[in-house]
């Protein structure tokens, strides 16, 4: 079994002291290569350029960004049915964004932090959300991955995730962990504590911010032959100043019993935790008393011994990988938020982002709407290559051939996968790297339609959210642009 993490030494406070005590940690950056059968990047380590997830054996390469050939062929962009009504370029490097409100009535104050590949930064919007004032911040250059970076908004307190790659490590032999920063003042960010872990592309909290799941990306070479990337490790933040990290992994054998790579969690407002990765995704309960399909019993949940709910595979016929990346349940509180219920059930589909690079924009990932009916006795789990479960696909949407999308020059210039996504109202905001954010009305989730699109011509779109009357987008060559949409 893979050894046991242990804590490292608490970090001085201030962005100067955390800079230096991460360049000791880390040591020299170097070119970071991709994952095995993808060519060498040039970039020194510090752009997406030099950064990948692992190749699935569908395609998937993960953040391999190819975009750099678009300037050849003069593309003005695309814009239609929204506006750039502001923006932040100095966060370029961004990779993802956080929304923590403080204090009350007329002092009330409203930061947006960007995580990226400088490390953490504070944002003040409440006196004007289309110009963010940027109030605080942790350098940390080389860092990555922090993609969907989560937070407690309670203790306010954030969650950096590190992947091996950071500071021009590799997945093979790099470090990876989780900083646990305090963020009660805006303007004097604190690491309070850094935690190694043996996985860490994303960290996602559960159970109301007391404990971490912490997935990804590729396997390390001490981790067992057999696997074909990393699971997931839970952490315990309830003193997050002393972490405590759970020796055995979970989210085993979620490739058709073969243990491989968790990208993310997403947990729905039932509070069920959805795992994304090689092999689909599937659903766990993480408190509370619950029958276990795999055991036939009656037993209690928690966040370090999950109770399987529902999931499993995608249909390949209908995807062009296995790499599922993020997913989102509408049910509960949310269940009117995007697929009408009155005809789709409470919490009945999943919209799930499939991420991969093939060779042409039509074999890129897709934005997958699945239904998780037959998936609830634990299908999922017992799923093997002789008898394969899957999830009914009820449609799927892609950039290749949409209006606002622009194909002009190589194949592989173009970054043309799904990103993450963000839904409201019945309409889908998603990001597609370099065919930038897309806004689609997914009520009727067998037919996905777009509204409207954003796709400046040096896009590198990888999350928008939703935020009050505004699209945020982290751009991780642009920065951040604030969008406010006109098609209603």
């Amino acid at each position: 079994m893979p050894r046991k993490p242990v804590s490292t030494r608490r970090a001085a406070q201030g962005a100067g002291a955390v800079a230096a005590s991460l360049a000791l940690m880390a040591g020299t950056a170097w070119a970071c290569p991709p994952e095995p059968g993808y060519p060498q990047a040039s970039s020194a380590g510090k752009g997406a350029e030099a950064q990948s997830e692992g190749r699935d054996l569908g395609g998937h390469s993960g953040h391999y960004h190819r975009g750099v050939a678009k300037a050849a062929a003069k593309d003005d962009g695309a814009v239609k049915g929204v506006e750039r009504v502001g923006g932040v370029p100095d966060a370029k490097g961004a990779i993802s964004l956080m929304f923590m409100d403080y204090g009350h009535g007329r002092h009330k104050r409203t930061i947006m932090y960007a995580t990226g590949q400088f490390g953490l930064k504070a944002y003040d919007i409440t006196a004007d959300p289309r110009t963010p004032k940027l109030v605080g911040q942790l350098n940390m250059p080389g860092m990555w991955e922090t993609e969907d970076t989560d937070f407690d908004p309670k203790r306010k307190i954030i969650y950096l995730s590190r992947d091996p790659r950071a500071f021009g490590g590799n997945t093979s032999t790099g470090e990876s962990g989780v900083y646990v920063v305090d963020a009660a003042k805006p303007e004097s960010l604190r690491q309070i504590t850094y935690v190694k872990v043996p996985a860490g592309h994303t960290t996602t909290c559960v159970n109301d911010c007391r404990y971490l799941w912490t997935g990804g990306p590729a396997k390390a070479n001490w981790m067992p032959a057999d696997w074909g990337g990393r699971p997931v490790w839970v952490t315990d933040v309830r003193n997050p100043a002393r972490p405590k990290v759970y020796k055995d992994p979970i989210d085993t054998g979620r490739n058709d019993g073969k243990t491989d790579y968790t990208h993310d969690i997403q947990v729905d407002s039932d509070g069920v935790a959805w795992a994304s990765g090689r092999g689909g995704v599937r659903g766990y309960y993480t408190e509370g008393r619950h029958y276990d399909p795999l055991k036939h019993r009656w037993r209690r949940a928690t966040a370090h011994d999950p109770v399987p709910y529902a999931g499993g595979g995608l249909d390949e016929a209908t995807t062009n990988s296995s790499f599922m990346h993020n997913s989102y349940r509408a049910v509960g509180r949310t269940r009117d938020q995007a697929a009408d219920p009155r005809r789709w059930g409470n919490g009945k589909l999943l919209f799930i982002t499939e991420e991969t690079f093939n060779d042409g924009c039509a074999d890129d990932g897709l934005l997958v709407i699945a239904s998780l009916k037959g998936s609830y006795n634990g299908e999922g789990w017992r799923s093997t290559p002789e008898r394969k479960f899957r999830l009914n696909t009820i449609a799927t949407w892609g950039v290749a051939g949409k209006e606002g999308s622009d194909m002009s020059g190589s194949d592989r210039s173009k970054d043309c996968s799904a990103h993450y996504f963000d839904v409201r109202d019945g309409v889908l905001v998603q990001s597609f790297y370099s065919q930038g954010t897309r806004f689609l009305d997914v009520r009727d989730p067998t037919n996905p339609r777009q509204l409207a699109y954003y796709r400046p011509a040096d896009a590198a779109s990888w999350q928008p959210y939703w935020h009050g009357r505004y699209v945020y987008v982290a751009d991780n060559t642009r920065g951040i642009d604030v969008l406010r949409p006109t098609f209603r």
